[in-house]
């Protein structure tokens, strides 16, 4: 299943100005270290027209968990400047926004061979955590359909972000083809030298059904 060498942490969604997921994020930063560098990768927003307007909650946020420092990847960085960011940090963050955009600039600028060398903790939030995956769920804005895309593969796993019951049925129809993993906000799958955990809730659909997934 597992063919990394960073810890992830695969949260399904988070309000970050209230910082509902403050206990997945504290054990994230445990992990990563007393004092630790932090590489926040703010790539999933629609454009690069403005300023990321959540620079300031993060940096709070991230320093009240313990954080040294905590850095912003600009898209527009020279790639060493990029290799150099994340070699000298200890936990990478990955936020939220439209999942086709961050894999397809993760992928444009050779992150996602960057993640996978990576000795460090990933935090991926909501767009971030389906990144990582082989498979992303999203639903479309168009028709409120569900689908399958393509994710960068760091865990092979479909995922399911922002997973309420009210998307069951769908859910289940889609996992008659392909396994799925549904995590709700607040809580996230870990996975650490082969080993996935949960943090909060997440479920499994496979052939039909749907159960709690704890670990395996």
């Amino acid at each position: 299943m597992c063919y990394f060498m960073p810890k992830l942490y695969l949260l399904g969604g988070e309000n970050v100005a209230k910082r509902t997921a403050w206990e997945v994020n504290e054990k994230a930063f445990r992990d990563a270290g007393e004092h630790a560098v932090v590489m926040v990768f703010p790539w999933a927003r629609a454009s690069f027209d403005r300023k990321y307007e959540k620079r300031k909650i993060l940096t709070d946020y991230f320093i009240s968990l313990g954080a040294r420092t905590v850095d912003f990847v600009g898209y527009s960085d020279l790639s060493e400047t990029i290799s150099q960011k994340i070699a000298a940090s200890h936990l990478v963050y990955l936020t939220g926004g439209y999942v086709n955009a961050l894999v397809e600039r993760l992928r444009k600028r050779h992150v996602d061979k960057l993640l996978r060398d990576y000795h460090g903790v990933i935090v991926g939030r909501s767009a971030g955590a389906l990144a990582l995956c082989k498979k992303c769920v999203i639903t479309c804005h168009s028709n409120q359909e569900i689908r399958l895309v393509d994710g960068l593969g760091l865990v092979s796993l479909s995922l399911k972000a922002h997973y309420k019951p009210q998307k069951d049925d769908a859910l289940l129809r889609l996992s008659k083809g392909e396994k799925i993993y549904a995590v709700p906000s607040r809580s996230a799958i870990v996975f650490a030298d082969g080993v996935c955990s949960v943090i909060g809730e997440a479920y499994l659909f496979e052939d039909g059904q749907k159960t709690q997934f704890t670990a395996f």
